[in-house]
């Protein structure tokens, strides 16, 4: 970060379905913007670990918040999650696999990996078996990848990346913030016009 150059942090859990329902729209300012701006991914922890199977009133609640995004946005769920899994509140699991894909170079690659397998695939990224398959099958050295996924180290990384997201205000996800020095704006998210986001990094960036 500069006073020259301002950086655009995306504040995320690959386990939010906002997030999801976000991901046309953010991968088109992603692309618009990468030639011109720093653009950094935060992981915000959605949900602590937990072995507590998650509470009926509580699956319902997020099975309509997929409905809801669904019919807000078009975005495709595949709602047989609910029935073939028994279900977590815990994302730091799979929050932890970003970490240890980042470092064999491949956080975005498990970033949509996990999304693809929880909302199309109906698979459980709250359990580190389908985390690894999923390393694999996106190419990542297995041995090494389970390892960072359990280490003590991986899991301090997380919520050190955790508290820097809630330092600039990154409470809800996904949340934009654009940082120079020690100026922070945060950046409505709009669901539907990537043009608008778009506009207003710019607008600012030029201000630089």
């Amino acid at each position: 970060m500069n006073a020259i150059s301002p950086t655009l942090y995306y504040v995320y859990d690959p386990m939010c379905a906002w997030c999801w329902g976000y991901k046309p729209v953010w991968d088109s300012i992603r692309a618009a913007l990468s030639d011109e701006i720093e653009i950094q991914y935060v992981l915000g922890g959605l949900a602590e670990d937990t072995d507590q199977p998650m509470p009926v009133p509580m699956r319902a609640q997020i099975a309509e918040y997929w409905r809801k995004i669904e019919s807000y946005l078009g975005t495709e769920f595949n709602h047989d999650f609910w029935t073939l899994n028994e279900p977590r509140r815990s994302t730091y699991p799979a929050c932890r696999a970003v970490v240890a894909a980042r470092a064999q170079g491949a956080e975005l690659e498990m970033y949509a990996a996990i999304q693809r397998a929880y909302y199309l695939e109906a698979k459980n990224p709250s359990d580190n078996p389908v985390l690894i398959q999923l390393a694999e099958s996106i190419g990542l050295d297995k041995v090494k990848f389970e390892q960072d996924l359990t280490a003590t180290e991986t899991h301090q990384a997380l919520l050190q990346e955790i508290n820097f997201a809630r330092s600039i205000g990154g409470n809800s996800f996904p949340s934009l913030f654009l940082v120079r020095g020690t100026s922070v704006i945060e950046l409505p998210v709009d669901y539907q016009r990537p043009e608008v986001t778009l506009s207003q990094v710019r607008s600012i960036a030029r201000t630089s």
